[in-house]
Order: C-alpha cells, then sequence, then structure tokens
C-alpha cells in the first residue's frame, strides 16, 4: 500500500513562489462559505411557502435537496479532483456556487429556487477537495494545522450561518441571503483562481458514468427516505420502498464497482481498516455534531410558558449558538498539537468522547440560554478536535492519487450520520409532546432523550476511532 508522503510542498508544485499560509487561508474561506450553505435558509424555513407560494411539504426540500446534493457530489467531485487536477476542481466548484446563489437570488417560485439549492450542494465538493489539497501544499511542519483548519469550517460554516442568515432576513430582504453568497462566492472564485497555485496532481482515468448515475440514485433515494421518514411515516410505502430501494440500489452498485477498472469509488480501498473504522466514526460523529444542531435551537426557541423552554427568537438562538463555531475553529490546534503528539487515531477517539461529554454537560444546564451555551461549547470542541483528525487519518492511509476521492466519501459518511440524527431527533421530539396552545410540542423529556442518545453515539464513536490500527 502507498501512502501520501508529508515532505510537502509537493514535488507536483509548478510555482513555488507561492505563501503556503495565503493558501491556506484562501482553502480556509472557501470551504467556510461552502458549508455556510448548509444553514442560510434555516432561518427562513418557516416563511418559505409563503414566500414561494407553496405548502410545507414542498418547501422542506429547500433544505433536504442541499443536503443530498452536498453527499452525493462529494466523493465524485473527490474522484475528479484526482483524474483532473484539483485545483481546476475547486475553481469549478467555486463558479458553480456563483450560480446556484444568483439562481436562488433571482427566485420567486420553488422550482428555480430549488435549481439554486441544488447547485449550492453541488459546490460543496469544494471542501474536501481542499482538504486533500492543502496536505500537499502546506509544509510539512504546518501540514496537521492546515488539514485541522479547513477541516474545521464544516462545522464553523454551519455554526456561524445561523445568526447571520437570521439578522439578514429579519433587517433586509430574503434575496439579500442569496446575493451575499453570491458576491461570497465569486470573490472565492477569483482568489482560487489567483492564489493557489498550479499543481500538476492529475492522474488521468475515464470517468465511471454508470458508478456516478448508480451512487447519486442508490445514495439519493435511500437518505431521502430517512429524511423524510418522520413526515411520511416510517411505515408509509413511499418511506419503505425509498429506503430499501435506494439500498438495493447501492448494493448493485457495489458489486459493479469492485468489477470496474477505474471506479468513481473504489471501494477495496474503503475496506481497510484503518479508512472503514475511520469512516463508521465518522458517522456517529456526524450524529453527534448535528444532534446539537437540531435540538438546541429548539430548546432555545420554545415558550418559556411551557416551564423549560428558553423563549429566545430565532435570531437570538443563533447568536447563542455562534460561539460554538468559533470554539471549533479555536480547537483545530489543539487537534493539531494532539495528531503530532499522540496520533490521529487517539485524538479522534478524544474529540468524539468531548461531543458526548458536551451532551452531558447541556443536559445539566437546561435552565437558562448561558448555561446551554456552556454545554454547546464543550460539544464544539469536540467537534473541532474530531473533524479535523478524520481526514489526516484518510490521507495517511490511502493511496496519494485516491486522496481527493477518499476525503469526499469521509465526507460523505459525516453527511449520512447527520442525515440519520435529523431523522432520529426529529422521531423522538415528535414522539413526545406536550399541548401548548392547541399545539402538539416536544416535552421536556424529549429534548433529555435527544442528549443521552446523541451523547450515546458520540461515545461509541470513540470507541471505534480505537479500532483504527496504530501506524
Amino acid at each position: 500500500m502507498t501512502t501520501p508522503t508529508n515532505d510537502r510542498p509537493s514535488e507536483t508544485v509548478a510555482d513555488r513562489s507561492f505563501s503556503p499560509t495565503l493558501v491556506i487561508l484562501v482553502l480556509c474561506v472557501g470551504s467556510l462559505c461552502g458549508a455556510l450553505m448548509q444553514s442560510l435558509v434555516i432561518p427562513i424555513q418557516s416563511e418559505l411557502p409563503r414566500l414561494l407560494g407553496t405548502d410545507p411539504s414542498s418547501a422542506s426540500w429547500a433544505i433536504t435537496a442541499t443536503l443530498l446534493a452536498a453527499a452525493v457530489t462529494m466523493p465524485v467531485t473527490g474522484r475528479l479532483a484526482d483524474m483532473y487536477g484539483k485545483k481546476r476542481v475547486l475553481v469549478a466548484s467555486a463558479a458553480v456556487l456563483v450560480l446556484g446563489s444568483v439562481v436562488a437570488a433571482l427566485s420567486s417560485a420553488l422550482a428555480p429556487f430549488l435549481v439554486g439549492r441544488v447547485l449550492q450542494g453541488v459546490a460543496m465538493g469544494y471542501i474536501p477537495v481542499a482538504i486533500s489539497l492543502v496536505r500537499e501544499l502546506a509544509p510539512a511542519d504546518k501540514a496537521a494545522g492546515a488539514v485541522a483548519a479547513v477541516s474545521a469550517t464544516l462545522g464553523v460554516g454551519g455554526a456561524l450561518g445561523l445568526p447571520l442568515s437570521a439578522w439578514i432576513a429579519d433587517d433586509f430582504s430574503w434575496h439579500a441571503l442569496f446575493w451575499l453568497s453570491a458576491v461570497l462566492a465569486l470573490l472565492i472564485l477569483v482568489l482560487t483562481a489567483v492564489v493557489i497555485p498550479p499543481v500538476h496532481d492529475e492522474h488521468p482515468a475515464r470517468v465511471d458514468l454508470v458508478g456516478v448515475v448508480g451512487l447519486a440514485v442508490g445514495l439519493s433515494a435511500a437518505l431521502i427516505g430517512v429524511s423524510k421518514g418522520s413526515e411520511w411515516g416510517w411505515s408509509d410505502a413511499s418511506t419503505v420502498g425509498s429506503i430499501v430501494g435506494g439500498l438495493l440500489v447501492l448494493v448493485a452498485w457495489a458489486f459493479y464497482e469492485l468489477r470496474h477498472d477505474d471506479p468513481i469509488v473504489d471501494l477495496r480501498t474503503s475496506a481497510r481498516r484503518p479508512v472503514l473504522f475511520t469512516n463508521l466514526a465518522a458517522v456517529l460523529i456526524g450524529f453527534g455534531m448535528m444532534a446539537q444542531s437540531i435540538v438546541l435551537p429548539q430548546l432555545l426557541e420554545a415558550p418559556e410558558a411551557t416551564g423549560y423552554g428558553l423563549g429566545q427568537t430565532i435570531l437570538q438562538a443563533g447568536l447563542w449558538m455562534a460561539p460554538a463555531g468559533l470554539m471549533m475553529m479555536l480547537f483545530a490546534p489543539v487537534s493539531s498539537a494532539l495528531i503530532n503528539r499522540v496520533g490521529a487515531r487517539v485524538t479522534l477517539s478524544i474529540g468524539a468522547a468531548v461531543v458526548g461529554a458536551g451532551y452531558l454537560v447541556s443536559l445539566q444546564l437546561m435552565d437558562e440560554p448561558w448555561r446551554l451555551m456552556i454545554g454547546s461549547l464543550v460539544g464544539a470542541a469536540g467537534v473541532g478536535v474530531g473533524y479535523a483528525a478524520m481526514p489526516t487519518l484518510i490521507l495517511d492511509n490511502v493511496p496519494e492519487h485516491e486522496a481527493g476521492a477518499s476525503v469526499g466519501v469521509n465526507a460523505l459518511m459525516r453527511s449520512v450520520g447527520t442525515t440519520v440524527a435529523g431523522a432520529v431527533m426529529a422521531a423522538i421530539l415528535t414522539s413526545r409532546t406536550v399541548d401548548f396552545g392547541g399545539h402538539a410540542i416536544p416535552s421536556q423529556s424529549a429534548f433529555e432523550a435527544c442528549f443521552l442518545v446523541g451523547a450515546g453515539a458520540a461515545v461509541v464513536g470513540a470507541l471505534v476511532a480505537l479500532l483504527v490500527p496504530r501506524r
């Protein structure tokens, strides 16, 4: 098995006059902008049926479509980056983000709006490619920190997007959200094209179109069934058919990929024990991170008259959660130091354990917004540490010509975890309710159960991380 080396900058870099620090900064900001797309419409989700002239069920696709597009695109984009060069794919992803943002900004009906949101999801392929490229371009002594910083933007973007988008939606037109994202995307497009040095890292191969279609159909069907299960009903034929049909397509896709000379995802590489257990841990830690993002806003915004709700507005809830995003970024250097000292597998396990501790702290501090924020900060510190360690483990254990695709698969596994978390948390919150003014809202025990489930997933993730073999 060949593994990437750490004697960076890479010998494939054509221009050695570049500034590694500036390159790392551009890749971090680009990844942050891509991650912002996850939470951009959450503050206006309840208003979308009126704004787009549709029903609430259809409007909910504004979030689902982006997450699905990102999940499918990340491994595909990573593979294309390995084949055609990472810088080219980064520039193309930024261009897609510009296009998607403009389409969404100009939309006043559901169909074109969803097209824009899908394109924004596709552009999130920028993130795994940036992670794999920063490892090539950063000097050896900065490689772990650079990977940690870019990886942390996955959580930071989602956390900062809530208060930012709530403020813009409150004080300006909702279209301003997407014009802002278009301007940011255009800035990233220019910076990526100008600052990132030419890198000759292409590994030409045939595009596995059947593999791309199979992955897209299977993943989309399965994830739609999981994400819509609470809304459609878990025993409904649509839910069962979507999940089972998607899984059957993925099984057929796997058999095809194992027999293909240039698969879109090399399943033999993914089945290696270090990669397999890292990706399993990614599912569980992704579950832990998303559970916090779903549960905390609902608890913060629940009416005070319930006796346990904290009565915050959408903007206030976003502001209470924003420090968690900064905490993730602050702990990226901590993760880098831990990786260099005790190794990435132990660092990943520590991060997952801290995420679990954050839920237990939140369970004890539910009575005040500032106290609940302390629990979210603890959990965010764990996410910052764990998310930085995962791509390091992947890059240490895959051939260099599969770096982009392998990091993309790891990002996909995190997306699977977040999708499953959304379904599980929704099921818990809707199964334990109290009547408030004629409306059913989650009970205190429902929130407590969510915290315990999130802690359990994170602890299992910590144990799975320890199954990764020592190097």
